[in-house]
C-alpha cells in the first residue's frame, strides 16, 4: 500500500484543479446546491458536474432550474455533467431507467435536463439505471431501460448531449456492476433494439471506483474500451476518499486511458470534508 501511494503522489504532482470536473453532489456537500458552484471556483476549478440537483424533484419549476444556472453563471464555471432524475438518492435509490411506472416522468424529465443542457453548454448526461423491482423480471427491466435510454439520447441529441450509463457499487439490488454489464445495454440502444429506434449518442462512464469495488479488471476494461469512454470518474478505494488515500493505482489508469485515445473529461467524484477535500492537489 505503501508503494502505491508513494506513486500516485508522484504522479499528482502534474495535475491541478483545472485538470479536472469536480463533482459537486459528492462533495462540498456541507453547502446548499447553488452555493456550491462559487465555493468550487474558489477552491480553483473551472469545470462542475451534479448528480440531479433539485430534491429527488423531476420537473423542477422555471425559478429553481434559473436559480441553478445563476448560480453557475456567477461563480464562473461550466457545468459539464448532469444526472437525469434517479428517484430519492438519499433514501437509497440509484435511478429510474429501469423502473416501471415511471416512465411518463423519465422522459419528462429528460426534456428538463436537455432544456439545462442547452443553456449551460452541457453535453454529459447520467442515466442511472434503477434497482431491481419487485415482481418484474430482469428481462423487462432491461427491455425499459433500452427504450428509455434511447428516448433520453434523443432527447438530447439536438444539443450535442450524450447519454452515460455506469456500474455502481454499494447497492445490491443496481444490476450493472461491471463494465460488461453497462456495455450489454448499452449495445442493445446503439443497435437499434427500442420501439423508440436506434441511438449512437450513447457510451460508458467509467467509474473506476464503482468498478474497482465491484471486482471488475479495471486495467483490462481501460485496454478494451478507453476510446469509446464517455466520461471517467475516480475516487481511491477504500473508503471512497481523495486519489492518494487508499490504493488504487488512478493517474496510471487516466495515463493509460489517455495513450489509448481518451480525450474527455476526468471527474472527482469522491467523499471528504470540505476542510480537507483539496489537500492533495495543494501539495
Amino acid at each position: 500500500m505503501t508503494e502505491t501511494v508513494s506513486a500516485q503522489q508522484s504522479d499528482r504532482l502534474n495535475f491541478s484543479p483545472a485538470d479536472f470536473v469536480l463533482n459537486c453532489s459528492t462533495l462540498l456537500t456541507e453547502l446548499p446546491v447553488n452555493e456550491r458552484p462559487a465555493a468550487a471556483a474558489a477552491a480553483g476549478f473551472t469545470e462542475v458536474e451534479f448528480w440531479w440537483p433539485f430534491d429527488g424533484e423531476p420537473t423542477p419549476s422555471d425559478a429553481e432550474v434559473e436559480e441553478f444556472i445563476i448560480a453557475l453563471d456567477e461563480a464562473g464555471v461550466r457545468l459539464v455533467g448532469l444526472n437525469f432524475w434517479a428517484g430519492h438518492m438519499a433514501g437509497g435509490d440509484r435511478g429510474r431507467v429501469s423502473t416501471q411506472g415511471e416512465e411518463v416522468t423519465f422522459k419528462e424529465n429528460c426534456a428538463v435536463a436537455a432544456k439545462i443542457g442547452e443553456r449551460t453548454g452541457c453535453t454529459a448526461f447520467n442515466a442511472l439505471y434503477g434497482l431491481r423491482q419487485p415482481g418484474v423480471s430482469e428481462q423487462e427491466q432491461a427491455d425499459l431501460a433500452v427504450e428509455n435510454l434511447a428516448i433520453a439520447a434523443q432527447a438530447v441529441a439536438p444539443i450535442g448531449g450524450t447519454v452515460l450509463l455506469e456500474p455502481v457499487s454499494g447497492a445490491d439490488g443496481y444490476p450493472l456492476k461491471t463494465a460488461a454489464d453497462a456495455l450489454e445495454i448499452i449495445d442493445r440502444v446503439q443497435s437499434g433494439d427500442a420501439k423508440a429506434g436506434a441511438a449512437q449518442n450513447i457510451a460508458l462512464l467509467a467509474d473506476f471506483y464503482h468498478m474497482a469495488v465491484n471486482g471488475d479488471d479495471v486495467a483490462q476494461v481501460i485496454e478494451d474500451h478507453a476510446k469509446t469512454f464517455g466520461h471517467i470518474q475516480i475516487a481511491d478505494n477504500p473508503g471512497r476518499g481523495a486519489p492518494g488515500s487508499g490504493e488504487l493505482p488512478l493517474f496510471k489508469w487516466i495515463a493509460r486511458a489517455r495513450q489509448l485515445g481518451y480525450t474527455g473529461k476526468v471527474a472527482l467524484e469522491y467523499k471528504q470534508d470540505q476542510n480537507t477535500a483539496f489537500d492533495w492537489l495543494a501539495k
